[in-house]
């Protein structure tokens, strides 16, 4: 089985322009962390360099996220704004469209140098926006059947995320587990990564027997709420069992139904797990976030990017639902068979 660990990301507020050199910079380190050839990393500091000029130009309360993802020997950066918003998508990604005094080569150069691009932009709200450069060498293997959108950041004025996420693959079968360590820093982290390790040992585990074996590697640490999950691709089946506030929906157009497990903290106390299957509808999103996001988000903000790539949702629901004092990640799931 494919086990794919969780990133976190690095957040840069653009408040001037200075902040777009910084972003640029940590973006050469990651790329130099994966041995990116001097070609790709140049691509991706004029994609960082575009993304945050945009940003820094006309957007109110922008930032990127930056991160790498070793699995796909990429580099990721999220760009986030709460507005004005483009009001012709479709023709600002042509070149020669600019908002302001410059040649409006931007979104279009970033669509040409990155290896993957997706924006998506609403007025008055804001655009976000996801770019990726992997590296040229990188082999590309089958279609994955179930991709993966997430972004996770530390609380404010932390240097590691309490919060930690980790995947696993074989087959049609798709597993996750998220889990946010109690309270936030080093302990926390700690605490996240300890579980995330107990589930990388053996992915294929059921969620009830996961949480069980999970509570066990907890117990010398301060603890942790943890979600488990596993799709059953070719039964269109979705299975989970956790504990504490890690929650999530499973969201399509004419379905919206909560993911919500009992209460405890793994490796304190917890009940005898129990596990609940749902049959996952065509065209449905499954979404998990830890509790830095609030529960309470409006779906019909998650729905115009249903079929984009799903770190427009994380992005959203970043955006407009987090607490600002705890850290937050949103991890998105959508089937690549529908």
């Amino acid at each position: 089985m494919e086990v794919v660990t969780g990133w976190t990301h690095k957040s840069f507020p653009v408040e001037d322009a200075s902040r777009v050199g910084e972003a640029r910079r940590h973006a050469a380190q990651l790329a130099a962390g994966l041995a990116f050839s001097e070609v790709d990393a140049g691509r991706l500091a004029l994609v960082v360099t575009e993304l945050g000029t945009n940003l820094h130009r006309h957007a109110r309360k922008g930032r990127l996220l930056v991160a790498a993802r070793p699995h796909a020997r990429d580099v990721e950066v999220v760009a986030i704004d709460e507005g004005p918003g483009i009001v012709n998508l479709h023709l600002s990604m042509q070149d020669g469209q600019s908002s302001g005094r410059t040649p409006g080569t931007g979104l279009g150069a970033i669509r040409r140098l990155a290896d993957d691009f997706d924006i998506h932009s609403s007025v008055p709200d804001g655009t976000v926006s996801v770019a990726r450069v992997r590296r040229s060498d990188a082999l590309q293997g089958p279609a994955a059947s179930v991709q993966i959108g997430a972004v996770c950041l530390p609380a404010p004025g932390e240097a590691v995320c309490g919060d930690a996420w980790t995947a696993g693959r074989l087959g049609a079968r798709f597993s996750l587990m998220v889990a946010d360590g109690l309270g936030h820093g080093p302990e926390a982290a700690k605490a996240s990564l300890a579980a995330t390790a107990a589930f990388a040992r053996d992915p294929s585990v059921a969620p009830r027997e996961q949480v069980q074996q999970t509570h066990r590697a907890l117990q010398t640490t301060r603890g942790a709420a943890i979600c488990a999950l596993a799709i059953d691709g070719a039964a269109s089946r979705l299975s989970y069992s956790g504990a504490g506030n890690v929650v999530g929906r499973v969201l399509s157009g004419v379905f919206d139904k909560s993911i919500v497990t009992q209460h405890g903290t793994a490796g304190l106390q917890i009940r005898r797990p129990e596990e609940t299957a749902m049959e996952l509808p065509s065209h449905a999103l499954v979404i998990v976030h830890s509790d830095g996001i609030d529960t309470r988000w409006r779906a019909d903000r998650i729905l115009p990017v249903m079929k984009k790539d799903p770190a427009l949702a994380a992005a959203i629901l970043l955006r407009d639902h987090t607490r600002h004092r705890d850290d937050a990640t949103v991890v998105v799931l959508r089937r690549e068979d529908q």
